[in-house]
């Protein structure tokens, strides 16, 4: 097993890894929107989020030499389902091989964010 880390995602705030590789598959942990500099959660509303979950995702991929092209299962995690529509357009830019997906509203996410996204990715 090989663990990914990079400071251009957030670090983790737990005992948890950003993501590890095993049998060439890429599992990632959720990631929440959280500034990776500044360890705060992004302003604004569903898509700012959204935007910022997508971009420590980016950063998590690259750091194992992969794409979201390589993404073949994501779990989504919603505050609110009333955000689905514009979750997915937010979505929709970075997914565009339409991997599977599951995509879920939860009483409660860290943070008090609205929005968490973890994927899995062939290497």
């Amino acid at each position: 097993m090989e663990k990914i880390s990079t400071q251009k995602a957030p670090a983790a705030i737990g005992p948890y890894s950003q993501a590890v590789i095993v049998n060439g598959l890429l599992y990632t942990s959720g990631q929440i929107p959280l500034d990776p500099i500044s360890g705060q959660v992004v302003s604004g509303g569903i898509k700012e989020q959204t935007l910022q979950v997508m971009k420590n995702l980016q950063a998590v991929l690259e750091e194992a030499g992969v794409t979201f092209e390589n993404v073949f299962k994501t779990t989504c995690f919603l505050a609110d389902m009333g955000d689905f529509a514009p979750f997915n357009e937010v979505y929709g830019e970075y997914f565009t091989g339409r991997p599977a997906r599951s995509c879920v509203a939860v009483k409660d996410l860290p943070k008090g964010v609205l929005v968490e996204v973890e994927l899995i990715a062939k290497i």
